[in-house]
């Protein structure tokens, strides 16, 4: 028997009601779940002395289960005369504190201040159904109804999907003077006590009637956890909205991956309860190629810290064959963030296990024990040496990871672009000042460490004689191409290379090439500034950097008719995020400027 309307438009209309519960009869409705589920978020805010308004009843039995738990001041009403008679009929003599009434929410007759709280479970939904004006116009009167028959103090539950145009409703009518707001989410998707099913999770807002007064803070709360322990205090309503839109894309996540449709590689990020930063990110990597067998469905990776940026780990095509490589159908790929702590494998385990549960595959056996995987045996080692801002390019961090093995190296990341390493440079150990003698506390310490594992990162110094990049090196064998190149380390040659990073290039040429002339072109002040003083570039009379548009500065040199460069060297990356890979901005490789640095170029140069 179908009891959908043909269009939601129908679902605010009395006479839809009428005929959906005389055609159903006396069997329960439970939209959204029941009481089961709801008890847990309604027992905080719904006291048992409470005198309690439940708009748009139906006829679920939550109301009920309230009343048999100790909470008998309920009224309820409901537009259809058929469900209110039923109601009646079954309550009468069982719950005679509670009452039924033939009643329209929107134009109640009870008193101001009458009620310390008002129950809505979907009855919201079924009157917004759309954003036409009529229907606006009934919500604004149902909304203001509801607030008048509250008490100061008093709360509203609204129990709904909160699809776009309720959630843009709601949080613009009670996040104004006179209300305080905090939402719970209640269920993922689906309701076990009901076994209704909706993609899409649902909440419990809970808006608090208070005083207006003047100073009074806006109070936007979003309960950071399942248990509704811990609230997160938003900033403004948008932030709010964009949190509660969070909660729906996971759940439409999940939805999609229980479903097996998760053809395309799925990544999503885990915040922090405290702070809202990410602290993990997944990504959710399926191989129905993999022949499926009892032990083989579901795994965790924990990728080490420094190492998210390659590309075994930092793409999708690398993530792809990682997932084949180990062997399992479901393959999490968790990458840990910069700005958190972790204490150890161990402790990263415990704190994800119950969250990657929810990701698992469907038919996972409950009492399964998911493997955790990780390359090296363990989290890896990432310290943050400094942070800041370009006005070009904004905030950046210089940091000491540890590569694949016991190697150090120092990094330059802009946090706009974090899989891609802005520069990098290898580290060494620094030998100890001289003269200085060890106590035996510290010998025996020395000795304690395993061999394996090298000095704290904040004991290294820079290796200038270490290219970490390949293409650096390619470029470098690039000069052997020079005409005469006679003994070239100590041939003189100008060189001219656009884009400085670390400046670990140009550091290069200048050190290893005695008899070179090195010019760099930086567009970015602030990466000179990190160069300088975090890997170990300096200015001589043999390096000098220009703080210009590589585009510009070329092309007035070309102008000014001097040819005067044996070499030009590129080295920069186009900031488009779209393109997703590295490559130089599409001006430096167009017909006309590439002429331009033919001009600069000497004539005798190959």
């Amino acid at each position: 028997m179908n009891l959908l309307p043909k269009s939601s438009k129908e679902f605010s209309s009395s006479e839809y009601w009428e005929q959906f519960f005389r055609r159903r009869g006396e069997q329960a409705f439970e939209w959204y779940g029941g009481y089961l589920e709801l008890c847990g978020v309604l027992h905080k805010y719904i006291k048992p002395k409470d005198k309690v308004l439940v708009v748009g009843c139906g006829n679920s039995e939550l109301s009920e289960r309230l009343y048999d738990v100790g909470c008998q001041n309920l009224t309820n009403i409901d537009v259809s005369e058929v469900v209110i008679r039923q109601m009646n009929e079954r309550n009468a003599g069982r719950r005679p504190h509670m009452t039924y009434q033939l009643m329209d929410a929107t134009q109640t007759t009870f008193p101001d201040s009458h009620f310390q709280a008002v129950l809505d479970k979907g009855t919201l939904d079924a009157i917004l159904t759309d954003t036409e004006e009529g229907t606006l116009e009934t919500t604004r009167k149902l909304l203001v109804e509801i607030g008048r028959v509250l008490q100061f103090g008093g709360r509203y539950l609204c129990v709904t999907l909160v699809q776009a145009h309720v959630l843009e409703t709601l949080v613009r009518q009670f996040s104004q003077g006179g209300w305080m707001m905090r939402v719970h989410q209640v269920s993922e998707g689906g309701s076990k006590e009901s076994g209704s099913q909706f993609p899409l999770p649902v909440f419990v807002f809970v808006m608090t009637k208070v005083r207006e007064m003047p100073g009074f803070p806006q109070v936007l709360e979003m309960m950071a956890d399942e248990d509704g322990v811990k609230p997160v205090r938003c900033g403004s309503p948008s932030e709010l909205m964009e949190a509660v839109k969070e909660r729906q894309r996971y759940a439409l996540i999940r939805n999609r991956l229980n479903q097996n449709q998760s053809s395309q590689a799925v990544s999503l990020d885990l915040c922090d309860g405290d702070s809202g930063k990410t602290r993990y990110t997944f990504h959710v990597v399926d191989c129905p190629t993999i022949r499926l067998s009892h032990s083989n469905r579901f795994a965790i990776f924990i990728i080490p810290q420094g190492r998210e940026t390659e590309w075994l780990f930092g793409s999708e095509p690398g993530r792809r064959q990682l997932a084949g490589s180990v062997g399992f159908r479901r393959l999490i790929i968790v990458a840990l963030h910069r700005d958190q702590q972790y204490e150890s494998m161990e402790t990263i385990q415990s704190e994800l296990s119950a969250k990657v549960l929810e990701l698992a595959p469907p038919g996972l056996p409950d009492n399964k024990q998911i493997p955790f995987l990780s390359a090296g045996g363990d989290i890896g080692t990432r310290t943050i040496q400094n942070r800041g801002r370009s006005e070009l390019s904004g905030e950046y961090v210089v940091e000491d990871v540890r590569g694949d093995g016991t190697s150090y190296f120092r990094r330059l990341i802009f946090l706009s672009n974090q899989n891609v390493v802005q520069s990098e440079a290898r580290l060494l150990p620094s030998n100890a000042p001289r003269g200085q003698k060890k106590n035996k506390k510290d010998k025996k310490k020395q000795q304690q460490k395993p061999a394996d594992k090298p000095e704290p990162p904040s004991t290294y110094v820079i290796d200038k004689s270490y290219l970490c990049c390949e293409h650096h090196k390619v470029m470098i064998s690039g000069l052997a191409l020079l005409h005469n190149p006679g003994v070239l380390p100590d041939n003189h040659i100008s060189v001219l290379i656009v884009g400085l990073g670390g400046g670990s290039l140009s550091l290069f040429i200048h050190d290893y090439f005695l008899g070179s002339q090195v010019e760099a072109i930086e567009i970015d002040p602030s990466v000179l500034d990190v160069a300088c003083q975090w890997f170990g570039f300096l200015q001589d009379e043999r390096m000098k950097v220009h703080i210009a548009d590589g585009l510009v500065h070329i092309n007035d040199l070309a102008d000014k008719g001097n040819a005067s460069y044996d070499v030009v060297m590129f080295d920069v990356d186009s900031k488009d995020l779209s393109l997703g890979m590295s490559c130089p901005p599409p001006a430096f490789v167009q017909k006309p400027f590439l002429q331009n640095v033919h001009k600069i170029l000497k004539d005798d140069v190959g």
